[in-house]
């Protein structure tokens, strides 16, 4: 657990030092032209990665990338990097909630899904944080890959309320860590596959 919290503390202060960075790299006089192609590559990128799946949410894509200001002056490398973090935030956001549900129920089929889903969120959130590793080296199948794993895991959370025929807590925090991290696994495999052309 102790190992857990410093690998993701480590992973967060990299992350904003490396937002910095890419803010250093963006000279002021052409931060106002950077914001307006980042714009249009946002969009790009989350009407092509639409088109290309039926469960892509456009609009959960373009709101979710536009509130993030590092993603108005990056390219698409730096837009997955963008997308990787909010991925691991929603999925650690998720965890804090299964916990925060596992100390309120005592008994019972929900106790033994939230078990489950504690389980399966926390594996998420380590899988995530290799995931940037393998995105950072450029591995970006490997990186998708992980990025899928949690994908799968959201789906096998929620599934395990209707095996039971219980309603689920989490729906609605299941479907925005899927979303969140369809977000990110789109852009990689734009990146594995025709970044050049896109």
């Amino acid at each position: 657990m102790r190992h857990w919290h410093v690998s993701f503390l480590s992973f967060c202060c990299f992350f904003m030092f490396l937002c910095f960075f890419l803010f250093l790299l963006t000279p002021y006089d052409e931060i106002s032209a950077t914001r307006t192609s980042s714009f249009d590559l946002i969009n790009k990128t989350c009407k092509t990665c639409s088109d290309r799946s039926v469960v892509f949410n456009f609009t959960f894509c373009l709101s979710s990338l536009q509130e993030i200001p590092v993603s108005h002056m990056t390219n698409l490398q730096g837009l997955a990097i963008v997308a990787m973090e909010l991925a691991l935030q929603d999925t650690t956001r998720t965890l804090s909630v299964v916990k925060g549900l596992l100390r309120n129920e005592t008994s019972g089929r929900p106790l033994a899904c939230l078990r489950d889903c504690d389980m399966l969120y926390s594996d998420g959130v380590v899988t995530l944080v290799d995931s940037v590793g393998a995105l950072l080296e450029g591995r970006y199948g490997d990186a998708g890959a992980r990025v899928t794993a949690v994908m799968e895991g959201t789906e096998t959370c929620e599934e395990g309320f209707r095996d039971v025929d219980e309603v689920s807590p989490l729906t609605e925090r299941n479907y925005s860590v899927f979303q969140s991290c369809d977000i990110a696994l789109c852009i990689m495999n734009l990146l594995n596959s025709d970044a050049l052309s896109f």
